[in-house]
């Protein structure tokens, strides 16, 4: 009986270090911008390796808005301000538009300027809500303190 319950917590052990060490690995990856599409105040960042929780995309967003205007221009609000950015995983790169639903860059010559539409972070101003996030299906608005705060759902 003694030799089990060691195998067993030995296993346990084993099984919990490695889905820490998975999430750490996960949490330190180096996020990939592919590329950037324009739409009018609306940008599109395709990615690769975006953080997977919503504090970690908001962080990431915090830590690296002065990065994507400097670079890529990125938000680019309109004449009042107002702008979205949308944050798409890259997944297997562009393809045809053959499969429904796809999102297709008019930037792009065909027939591969398509992405599956496997959106993960979007950031919007605009004058009533001001800067909030949405992943997940979950928003998140700056108070007027810079704090963030999670809108109840309705």
């Amino acid at each position: 009986m003694k030799v089990n319950y060691q195998v067993s917590l030995f296993t346990l052990s084993f099984f919990a270090c490695l889905l820490s060490a998975s999430v750490i690995w996960l949490s330190l990856r180096t996020v990939e911008i592919v590329a950037v599409h324009e739409n009018g105040n609306h940008s599109y960042i395709l990615v690769k390796d975006f953080p997977f929780t919503d504090k970690g995309r908001i962080n990431w967003w915090q830590e690296n808005n002065k990065m994507l205007k400097n670079r890529y221009g990125v938000p680019r609000p309109d004449t009042d301000g107002f702008f979205t950015v949308i944050f798409w995983d890259f997944g297997d790169g562009y393809k045809e538009e053959g499969k429904y639903d796809r999102l297709c860059f008019d930037d792009m010559n065909p027939p591969a300027n398509c992405i599956e539409k496997n959106k993960v972070f979007t950031v919007n101003y605009g004058r009533n809500m001001g800067l909030y996030f949405t992943t997940n299906n979950k928003r998140y608005l700056i108070n007027q303190d810079g704090n963030i705060i999670k809108m109840k759902d309705n």
